[in-house]
């Protein structure tokens, strides 16, 4: 059973960067403060190596270097590091500090603010706890 929850948010954790992606891809990001497209590149890249290294330590045979633990330490890693570039892409939503005269967020024409990226790289964090369990638990 825990295998196939790993295997769907394997799905989802794909999604929630494609979507991320395809969102930060907007001429005028939402949200109130400029983050660096750095962040969203290496989110992406990230998320795609991640993916790739993680599915193959899925679908290899356990007794080969493909489906190995360096395989699945590697594919884990990259999922961390999509949760840690994922917050600070969070943090455009953050204050600018500018008082009275601060600009309002941009528009965000998937969720009227920033509940939708918070709620996928919230579950993100939750994908990446689980997934770390499942393989220090030896369950996939």
């Amino acid at each position: 059973m825990a295998q196939v929850v790993v295997y769907v948010l394997t799905a989802v954790a794909a999604l929630i960067v494609l979507l991320t992606r395809l969102r930060w891809r907007q001429e005028r990001v939402a949200g109130r403060a400029a983050v660096s497209n750095r962040w969203a590149f290496w989110h992406t890249v990230c998320g795609v190596l991640g993916f790739v290294l993680w599915t193959i330590f899925l679908i290899a045979p356990g007794d080969t270097l493909l489906g190995g633990a360096a395989m699945g330490i590697f594919g884990l890693g990259f999922w961390w590091l999509v949760v840690i570039f994922g917050v600070l892409l969070l943090t455009r939503w953050l204050p600018s500090g500018g008082g009275r005269h601060a600009g309002s967020g941009g528009d965000d024409r998937w969720s009227g603010g920033p509940w939708l990226s918070l709620s996928a790289h919230a579950g993100m964090l939750v994908i990446a706890i689980v997934m770390t369990w499942a393989y220090l638990m030896q369950k996939v």
